[in-house]
């Protein structure tokens, strides 16, 4: 569990879109508050955003938008190649980050343990909110007047109303 933040992805209709909080902390004080956590990778078709430790994040993004590039874009092929390649590697199995990505069709959790997950329902969370953020958004997916955007913002409300870790400045990013 990666304390200090909450990211959720949610897909909906021709829409997906990623939000995060700004909140970092540093054992049980908060350092900042509005740090953005989430990034537009390959030329805008991609979007990921982070729970963890910043400087192994931004590590993770570049690796990940590189082996986007060498598997000229294929999303779960570089997914994979990154998991695979974080994995083994020694100093990089150290790092303490998650990342949540996504393109037009997928969302996709992928970790250093080796995981690339795809969820069921058409929306994720990680970090130390990403449960009450990830209820509330399936809860809100099947409401058909909601954008992707409105529950994701909605859904990163109530998890910071519940989780300390998480405030209500909020980042966003969106692939049509």
């Amino acid at each position: 569990m990666f304390y200090g933040t909450t990211i959720l992805a949610v897909k909906k209709g021709k829409e997906v879109v990623i939000g995060g909080d700004g909140q970092v902390s540093m054992n049980h004080t908060i350092i900042k508050g509005g740090a953005n956590k989430i990034r537009k990778l390959n030329n805008g078709k991609v979007i990921a955003g982070f729970a963890g430790s910043t400087a192994d994040a931004f590590l993770l993004f570049d690796m990940f938008e590189s082996t986007l590039k060498k598997n000229e874009g294929q999303f779960i092929k570089a997914a994979v190649s990154l998991a695979k390649y974080w994995r083994s590697d020694k100093m990089l199995r150290k790092l303490e980050a998650l990342l949540l990505v996504a393109n037009l069709k997928r969302i996709i959790l992928i970790s250093g343990s080796g995981d690339v997950l795809e969820p069921d329902k058409n929306v994720y969370a990680i970090g130390s909110g990403g449960n009450y953020a990830l209820a509330a958004g399936r809860a809100l997916l099947d409401n058909s007047e909601l954008s992707a955007l409105d529950i994701v913002k909605k859904s990163l409300s109530i998890a910071a109303e519940i989780c300390v870790y998480t405030n209500n400045v909020f980042n966003f990013q969106k692939l049509k």
